[in-house]
């Protein structure tokens, strides 16, 4: 799978100007291995057009710029143009411009969800933990915008990644118990608040697919969905599709043993992430609606919606008060 004009995109760096591109993965955007003549690699992103503006996806690289520049978090390194611009534009006949950023290639494969993943969740627990101390501190650019990713813009009809009530397999038993884990999330994530301890800018996709591992190196990749959300919720997103499995716990200890190593947790942050595993778990029962023409949401789609419902019933049994 090809984009009209990507070839001479290419030429807008002087690293990938006779290179060759083959497409690695398209979810919300179009990754492309680029080889290089003399034996260098890079990562070429290409950006759905309509998701992220022109302002969001600098907004974004700025981020990624200073946690290169101010912590040891091993995220991928961006690549200017020819014209000293990170973020490029260029032409796709028969379409309207798209927009493009080249990143150095990082060595290592997804990590497989059936794999010993103890260890490589201490390790993200704790990069979850550094970047959110580096929120906390860091001053953004006057211009800095990136989505919220809130309750609403979660579970209203129009939300960010779609309406959950579209997904396929919901059934009238399932959506009713989903309209009403909808009403609860809604009230606790209100009680929990947004205050700046709590609540700021978030990786928000840390998830298997997002992970380089390259013997004990792990890269994170995939800033394309970071914005504004309640810090636990990149655990969540750290086991997205996942939920139901029975590592679970285990996995989500090892998460703590990390974070906690660099970052307090309060006893409502703590309580707080069963809380994002159900909001995590409707934002990607939305997703697998709005992005059917993806692999990866014809792989999880069957069943999804059911074993949502499933989980939905086993967390409103035992759900407290997030204050």
């Amino acid at each position: 799978m090809s984009i009209p004009g990507l070839v001479g995109a290419l030429q807008l760096w002087s690293e990938t100007a006779a290179g060759t591109a083959r497409l690695i993965n398209h979810s919300e955007n179009h990754t492309f291995r680029i080889d290089a003549p003399f034996g260098e690699t890079y990562s070429l992103r290409v950006h759905r057009p309509g998701y992220q503006s022109r302002a969001s996806i600098e907004s974004e690289l700025a981020w990624l710029i200073a946690l290169r520049r101010d912590t040891r978090l091993p995220v991928p390194k961006p690549i200017k143009g020819r014209n000293r611009q990170i973020l490029q534009v260029f032409d796709s006949p028969g379409h309207e411009p798209r927009l493009a950023v080249l990143f150095a290639y990082a060595p290592g494969q997804e990590p497989s969800p059936t794999s010993n993943l103890g260890e490589l969740f201490v390790t993200l627990g704790g990069f979850a933990a550094q970047m959110h101390q580096h929120v906390v501190e860091w001053r953004r650019p006057d211009s800095f915008v990136r989505q919220v990713w809130s309750a609403e813009r979660i579970l209203d009809a129009d939300g960010l990644w779609g309406n959950w009530r579209a997904a396929r397999e919901i059934t009238p038993a399932i959506r009713s118990t989903l309209d009403r884990l909808d009403g609860l999330l809604r009230v606790q994530l209100a009680e929990y608040g947004t205050s700046a301890d709590r609540f700021g800018l978030i990786h928000a996709d840390m998830r298997l697919g997002n992970l380089l591992v390259d013997g004990d190196d792990v890269t994170l990749i995939d800033f394309d969905d970071c914005g504004f959300c309640w810090f636990a919720y990149d655990f969540a997103a750290a086991i997205s599709f996942h939920e139901t499995h029975l590592a679970i716990p285990a996995l989500k200890a090892a998460w703590l043993e990390g974070y906690t190593a660099v970052r307090s947790l309060s006893a409502a942050d703590l309580a707080a992430m069963d809380t994002m595993v159900m909001l995590r778990r409707m934002a990607l029962l939305a997703w697998i609606s709005s992005h059917g023409e993806t692999s990866l949401a014809q792989t999880h789609a069957p069943g999804f919606a059911a074993g949502t419902a499933r989980l939905a019933e086993r967390y409103m049994e035992s759900a407290q008060p997030l204050k």
